[in-house]
This record gives C-alpha cells, sequence and structure tokens, in this order.
C-alpha cells in the first residue's frame, strides 16, 4: 500500500494534565516537528498561515493553552490558571502525542509557557523561534506601564483597569498597532479572539494570567542558563512596533546565544498577520536544513 503524500491540517483532542486539549496537526512525522505556542489573546489559529507553507517540510503541532481557543477544562479539575500551570500541560501535551524533540516556536504568552517546558524538558527543544516571545525585563516596553500597577496592588480597583485591554478596542488595537499596511489583517480574528472571550469565566481567567505574568519576570535567569547551555539554532524575528515586546528584548536573546539571527520587520505585535509568508521562508531557511 502507498504512503500518503499530502498530509491535511487535522483538528484533534488528546487528554493531557486532566484537560481536553484541542491542537492541529498537519505534515510528515517524519519531517523535523515545530511545536508552535500561541499568545495571548488567540489560539493556535494564528499559525494558519505557517500551516499552509510549511505543512510539505515540517511536521506542525500547535496546541490551545488552557484558557484558549477551544481547549476544555473541566470545572472539577479546579485549574490554576499560572503559567507555571501551562508549562506543567505543555510537559503532559507533548508526552500524549509523543513529541520527543521539536523545534519550538513562541509568541507572547507561549514564550513563558513555552520557556518552563524548555526547562523541564532541555533535551527536546533542537531549535528555536521567537515571535515577540520575550524573555528579557528590557524588552517589557511602556504598554506593561497600567498592568505593572495591578502587579504591585492587585486590588478590585486595578483589577476592574485592566479589563480595557480585554475588549473589543483593546484586542483589535494589538492586532492594529504599528502595522503599516493595515489591509493584510484579516478582522475575523480580533472579532474572533473577543468572541471567545466572552465564554463564561474567561474574562477571570485573563485577569489571573494577566496578574501571574509577574512571575515570569524571576523565571528569566532560569530561561537564560538554558539558553546558554543549549545554544539551539535560534531565529529571533520580531515585529518591531510592538508596544508590549519592544526590540531590546529581541537583541537580548545574542547575550545568551550569540549565533542567534535576529531580524526586525516593520510591523506590530501579530507579525504573523502581516509577515506570515516571510516568516515561514525564514523558517525554511534556517530549520528547512
Amino acid at each position: 500500500m502507498s504512503q500518503p503524500t499530502d498530509f491535511p491540517v487535522r483538528h484533534r483532542y488528546v487528554d493531557a494534565d486532566g484537560i481536553r486539549v484541542f491542537y492541529r496537526e498537519a505534515g510528515n512525522p517524519a519531517h523535523p516537528t515545530l511545536l508552535l505556542l500561541h499568545g495571548f489573546p488567540t489560539s493556535s489559529l494564528q499559525y494558519r498561515e505557517l500551516f499552509a507553507e510549511l505543512k510539505d517540510q515540517f511536521h506542525i503541532v500547535a496546541p490551545d493553552l488552557p484558557g484558549f481557543g477551544f481547549t476544555e477544562v473541566p470545572e472539577a479539575r479546579a485549574y490554576e490558571y499560572t503559567f507555571d500551570s501551562l508549562g506543567k500541560t505543555l510537559e503532559a501535551f507533548v508526552d500524549a502525542v509523543n513529541l520527543q524533540q521539536y523545534i519550538m516556536y513562541v509568541f507572547d504568552y507561549g514564550a513563558p509557557s513555552g520557556f518552563r517546558l524548555m526547562l523541564a524538558k532541555p533535551e527536546r527543544v533542537v531549535g528555536l523561534i521567537s515571535q515577540n516571545g520575550n524573555a528579557y525585563e528590557e524588552g517589557l516596553g511602556d504598554a506593561w506601564d497600567p498592568i505593572r500597577v495591578f502587579w504591585n496592588d492587585p486590588s478590585p480597583a486595578n483589577r476592574d483597569a485592566v479589563r480595557a485591554v480585554l475588549s473589543y478596542d483593546g484586542i483589535k488595537w494589538q492586532y492594529t498597532h504599528g502595522v503599516t499596511d493595515p489591509t493584510l489583517l484579516d478582522p475575523m480574528m480580533w472579532h474572533l479572539d473577543h468572541l471567545l472571550m466572552q465564554r463564561p469565566g474567561n474574562l477571570d481567567i485573563q485577569l489571573d494570567l494577566t496578574l501571574d505574568y509577574r512571575t515570569n519576570l524571576a523565571k528569566y535567569p532560569e530561561f537564560h542558563r538554558v539558553f546558554r547551555e543549549r545554544k539551539v539554532p535560534t531565529l529571533v524575528i520580531w515585529g518591531k512596533n510592538d508596544p508590549f515586546f519592544i526590540p531590546p528584548g529581541a537583541a537580548a536573546y545574542r547575550r545568551d546565544n550569540p549565533d542567534a539571527i535576529v531580524e526586525m520587520l516593520d510591523t506590530g505585535h501579530f507579525a504573523l498577520e502581516s509577515h506570515g509568508r516571510h516568516i515561514a521562508q525564514r523558517i525554511r531557511e534556517v530549520f528547512g536544513k
């Protein structure tokens, strides 16, 4: 019987860490694996163009983190929405789908979640792509200022003040700010993100994660240690107009891995939305061998 030559995008669920994790998968499992970790406030859907561009050369797996997309967290699980928890769920996920080695692509919240996975299973990460996935304090821009107030004083008033980031206008702004050609953006994305955010209890989940983001800063030295020890091939490709994660955070990767490739793109936070084909080509060039 002949082997299949086409590996379409599959939409699957797997039980991991007491959670029904939704994930997208495509490509030949015999090819190098790309593990794509999404950010706030979106889901694995943000990688739709990379799936289309790269599934001929890579095996691609992209889960939805708990609290996002279509991953289902049973109420009885009493899940604690912290980045430590997201990291542990990713540990269970890669075991459940038997990913032994992978090139890890991190973006936004996917970075501190994925870097916790990297701390737990460093030998499995054979390459790293950081697209506006921060790991350095100098990478935190002024857009974090109102959130820092919440970190320092998580009062109900400060918690309510952060809700603006979760509004329709706040989500749309994250997509559009700093993008030189807005006609490249698909409005479906921020409409869908906002719609999913309205599910019962989800706003509080997101506020819990926003507060817990402060714990990532204390983890940065541990992340840096693994970058130095492993020195895996690394592509840092960054929307330079991102108000949350600014260019010094991209350049800082070379401090711990001097061989890291750092490239700036004239776009905003969601660089894939305007530069998806270019990013796919750079992944082919750096990791396709």
